[in-house]
């Protein structure tokens, strides 16, 4: 999973991603009990985008005045940050946050997917080909649409889950292609992006803010938790870390995840997974270690 010759700190970024986006949907599923999920994705990205932009005062960092540039950042603002956190918050009314973790545990496929055919950065080997195939096989399982609940929330709760991998994997392939060889810092490029999504929840708030809340000491927290680390710092970690590894190495952050947010949504929310769950999971986990068995033999003269 980590290349060799990656250094400590690249690593070790690599690790508190894992944790950050893997407790985020134990913290999305807390702050719904007293937010909407318009009101959970509203707070999540503001709070992110003051976290950046404290970060990249401290670091005395200059925006960029490249108008075309900030183009690019919107873009990936909407598609990154903006319409998957929408989509998980939704997502997660429907499903349980282990399930909405195993499902983004496909954004190396989705990621490998979008790199190859959509922005042409990188080029799909035999062994990729069949490792998505696989991949793929196992997102049928997960979904299993012979339980009969074709038309339910459920399905369409992780469509939508199924969706913001998608997204992930375009923003992926969209900074590499635009954004990545402009040379432009770590810092900046995370705040680009989450500060033109807070722009735009700014903008949505007359239709995101209203409805019913009901705070509580552990919705408050759950959403600074959310916002600082899991929207905020960790961007800062997956712009290094994907400067360091490339796109489809830095995706690979979702071995780990599915299995912090199936732990935590087990032990303290008290979920449970159907067999078809796990099964699906592991099916796809097989998928990408297939996609990666290459680079995994491959080792420098």
């Amino acid at each position: 999973m980590i290349p060799q010759g990656s250094s400590i700190k690249v690593t070790l970024q690599f690790i508190g991603m894992a944790f950050a986006w893997g407790a985020s949907f134990l913290f999305m599923k807390v702050a719904l009990d007293g937010m909407t999920w318009g009101q959970v994705a509203w707070a999540r990205i503001l709070i992110g985008a003051l976290t950046m932009g404290i970060i990249v005062l401290f670091m005395r960092e200059r925006l960029p005045r490249d108008l075309k540039l900030w183009g690019h950042l919107t873009v990936a603002g909407l598609t990154g940050v903006a319409v998957p956190f929408l989509l998980w918050a939704w997502a997660e009314q429907h499903i349980s946050s282990a399930l909405a973790s195993i499902f983004n545990g496909i954004t190396p496929i989705t990621t490998a997917l979008m790199v190859t055919f959509a922005f042409h950065v990188e080029k799909l080997t035999r062994n990729q080909i069949y490792g998505i195939l696989i991949g793929l096989v196992g997102v049928f399982v997960i979904i299993s649409p012979w339980n009969g609940d074709l038309l339910g929330a459920s399905l369409w709760g992780q469509l939508a889950a199924i969706l913001a991998t998608v997204c992930y994997g375009f923003t992926s392939g969209y900074l590499r292609k635009f954004v990545t060889p402009r040379g432009i810092s770590a810092p900046m490029v995370a705040f680009g992006q989450v500060g033109t999504a807070a722009v735009l929840m700014l903008v949505l708030s007359p239709v995101l803010v209203p409805g019913p809340l009901a705070l509580n000491g552990w919705i408050v927290l759950s959403m600074l938790a959310l916002g600082i680390f899991g929207t905020g710092i960790a961007f800062l970690w997956n712009i290094n870390v994907m400067r360091a590894w490339g796109p489809t190495r830095n995706s690979t952050v979702t071995y780990l995840t599915p299995i912090i947010g199936v732990a935590l949504g087990v032990l303290i929310l008290g979920e449970t997974l159907s067999w078809n769950e796990p099964v699906g999971a592991a099916i796809a986990i097989i998928g990408i270690l297939v996609m990666r068995q290459r680079s995994l033999l491959r080792r420098p003269r």
